[in-house]
């Protein structure tokens, strides 16, 4: 398949391409230390990572500590609520920690094992990665510190408490919005000082290369799992395949399996209250292009070119900018993004909790709300959503905001 002069048939060989760069996005843009530091990761990654005795522990570790693969579940009820078409989802929910995040957090862990370091910093959002991090400091026995802003603390309580339980250490970042955004600058201004013992393991397809192409290649045991999966359900390939889009791990492993298909793909940004700046986190509908945390993507800036204040319901969809990939993916025309705002996430969050018994994670609810909104408008046909965690993280929050619909 190809498409803008783009070959599908090598397209993992091919992008990024050895400086990082997913055409004109990607790259590296820190400081001589940290390039050195990112150097030696890359010359890990591509000498242990490939080795058999590596692929081989991960897969056990999959298997046998993480439950993979995951199920697909056919939501039956839901998609004869809306009409014909029919809706999938894929369960990262049922990933050990409830959500897709262990998956390159297993890999990074094992990495820093296998490079002889004895510490893994990260930042967090939803906690959701810091939780998957935390639970593979713990399994690998390595220090941790997760880097969170107090925004999210508070929203995030539960997953807090369970980063603390697993014995990492978490640190409260309260400078500027205290979100997303300050949690990485935070975190990567820790490991400069750390990076000789330590490794960054960061929590989504960002950030200086070669995160965004190792965080997808760890990530991509959803979308080949998936592919086999509901092949061997329907006979067929689905029609569409939707996954939410904040930074963009989630998405960019799920769209791995499907990249040289004739399957649509659509990645789902949050639209939170309205269009204005500061209103939203939809970066790849809204933003022009720009570098911050050592990459160049598409991201929001503010009237000094600097990056903007972000909102979202979602506390894992609130950072100004997405991964490079996906920027190369939007330009070329190989998957669109579209957007999807609190109300209509929320109502789909108990949409699926009651007619289908899944309590889903406020981000995943926004490829829900957009399943459920594509499925009306296709009128036919087979989606299939990654729904890529669990919603217990954000019950306190829901009740306290929205009472229970």
């Amino acid at each position: 398949m190809k498409l803008n002069n783009v070959d599908f048939d090598t397209y993992f060989k091919n992008y990024p391409n050895e400086q990082g760069f997913f055409g004109k996005y990607g790259g590296s843009y820190i400081s001589p230390d940290l390039q050195k530091a990112m150097q030696e990761i890359n010359e890990a990654y591509f000498t242990i990572c490939k080795s058999s005795k590596f692929i081989s522990e991960l897969r056990k570790i999959r298997k046998e500590f993480q439950g993979r693969p995951t199920p697909i579940s056919y939501l039956e009820r839901l998609s004869k609520s809306i009409g014909n078409a029919q809706i999938y989802v894929k369960r990262e929910d049922l990933n050990h920690t409830g959500a897709h995040k262990l998956n390159h957090c297993m890999g990074e862990a094992l990495l820093a094992k296998y490079m002889g370091k004895k510490k893994v910093i990260a930042e967090t959002g939803a906690g959701q990665h810091g939780v998957a991090l935390a639970t593979a400091a713990a399994y690998f026995g390595l220090e941790c510190d997760i880097y969170m802003g107090s925004v999210d603390i508070k929203k995030q309580a539960p997953n807090v408490a369970r980063m603390k339980i697993l014995g990492a250490n978490v640190v409260e970042v309260t400078h500027g919005l205290a979100t997303l955004k300050e949690a990485v600058d935070a975190a990567f201004e820790a490991y400069s000082k750390e990076y000789k013992t330590a490794i960054y393991c960061i929590g989504s397809v960002l950030g200086p290369h070669p995160f965004p192409m190792m965080v997808r290649d760890f990530q991509s045991v959803v979308g080949i799992e998936a592919r086999a999966q509901f092949t061997e359900m329907t006979g067929e390939l689905p029609d569409a395949v939707v996954a939410c889009v904040g930074g963009g791990s989630n998405a960019a492993g799920m769209f791995a399996g499907f990249l040289n298909d004739p399957v649509d793909l659509y990645g789902v940004e949050p639209l939170g209250r309205g269009e204005k700046l500061g209103d939203h986190a939809a970066s790849l509908k809204f933003g022009t292009e720009g570098i911050m945390h050592g990459f160049n993507s598409i991201m929001l800036k503010d009237e000094n070119g600097e990056p903007a204040p972000v909102y979202s319901v979602a506390s894992g969809l609130d950072y100004p900018s997405s991964g490079p990939e996906h920027a190369f993916l939007r330009d070329i025309g190989r998957v669109k993004y579209d957007v999807i705002n609190d109300e209509e996430t929320i109502d789909a969050f108990f949409t699926l909790s009651k007619m289908e018994g899944i309590i889903p994670a406020i981000e995943s609810a926004h490829a829900v709300a957009y399943g459920m909104k594509l499925a009306k408008k296709l009128g036919k046909g087979s989606i299939l959503v990654n729904l890529s965690g669990r919603g217990d993280k954000d019950m306190d929050y829901i009740i306290e905001k929205y009472g229970i619909r």
